[in-house]
């Protein structure tokens, strides 16, 4: 069995004991495991293996023998933690934080969010508590409108067991413009939360490198299953080199500098919100300003230029001001009568 697939084991066995304030049998531990890993099944022999293995790196687990039964339970080494100190500043920046992940709810992101924020809630004096609080009601987190996740809680539980593992995954997805969903097999790398959406990246088996990377939205994912054979990563494959170009979770075609003219309407507001963290810009005159993107995709971006209507013009390449043009003609036909 796979070195990684007994960490996890091990990880997810001190959580399931954390939460167990009276222990767990090895029979409970097993049931456990398998309905929170999504497995289909495992011993209880593997079980004992793994909590032996956890005793024998030093942390305190051990058994306690009941009247008609024997339970593991975690030790009062490490039920008895240093008490977590926080001040009010830091607070509110973990608070916004929170609000801003609120898309994650359900899922087991959520959980590990909601555990360390009821353990601050616990820990810290009741005063410090209520001047965080109002302090914290002054203050308010707007941005994309809030969904959830909570119905994608056992794919999203396989999604990342299938990445920890290198395991290929067997998807039915269901593609924007497609009638019904239809089976996938892709080779999982990371999950990406992009305007309070998650977006598996994963390599498509069916498309050839080196465009076989492609990124599918959670949401359209109707089922998920890890299947019993290993991959590969591709060797020196970067997460941070493949968003490179990508002002989202967008990739396609090859990436173009543009070079687009806003009015001085406008130009302000552009600097104020940056459309790619390497934007450059040059002051024209009368206030308006010259503003070139190295390296993006023109399918990110000309929908940005639409949304500014006539305070803003692509000056370059020819081919995206062609692509424009061709964009808004078939605008205006659509309202001309």
């Amino acid at each position: 069995m796979a070195r990684n697939e007994q960490l996890i084991r091990q990880h997810r066995l001190l959580q399931i004991l954390e939460s167990a304030h009276f222990g767990r049998t090895l029979r409970e531990l097993r049931d456990e495991l398998v309905e929170q890993l999504g497995l289909s099944k495992i011993s209880q022999r593997t079980v004992r293996r793994d909590l032996e293995a956890l005793q024998a790196a030093g942390i305190d687990v051990a058994t306690y023998a009941g009247r008609d039964r024997t339970v593991w339970k975690l030790g009062p080494g490490l039920r008895k933690l240093p008490k977590i100190t926080s001040s009010v500043s830091e607070l509110l920046a973990l608070s916004v934080a929170r609000d801003l992940l609120m898309p994650l709810t359900g899922t087991p992101y959520w959980q590990g969010i909601e555990t360390l924020w009821n353990k601050l809630q616990e820990a810290l004096p009741l005063p410090v508590w209520q001047h965080f609080e109002k302090h914290r009601t002054n203050l308010v987190v707007r941005g994309s409108p809030m969904k959830s996740y909570a119905d994608k809680d056992g794919i999203l539980s396989t999604l990342n067991r299938a990445i920890l593992q290198h395991r290929v995954l067997a998807l039915e997805y269901h593609s924007a413009g497609e009638k019904r969903p239809r089976p996938r097999e892709v080779e999982p790398y990371a999950v990406a939360i992009y305007h309070g959406s998650l977006y598996l990246v994963a390599m498509a088996c069916e498309a050839p490198p080196p465009n076989a990377v492609r990124h599918f939205k959670v949401d359209r994912i109707r089922k998920a299953a890890a299947l019993d054979s290993h991959f590969t990563p591709q060797p020196g494959f970067s997460l941070d080199e493949h968003f490179a170009h990508s002002v989202g979770v967008y990739r396609a075609e090859e990436p173009v500098t543009l070079r687009i003219r806003l009015s001085a309407k406008v130009a302000l507001w552009v600097q104020e919100e940056p459309w790619h963290p390497g934007q450059q810009v040059e002051p024209g005159e009368c206030g308006d300003v010259v503003l070139t993107l190295p390296g993006v995709y023109q399918e990110e971006i000309l929908p940005k230029v639409l949304g500014l209507g006539p305070e803003a013009e692509v000056l370059a390449p020819e081919s995206c001001r062609r692509k424009l043009a061709g964009m808004l003609q078939t605008l205006v036909a659509k309202y001309q009568t």
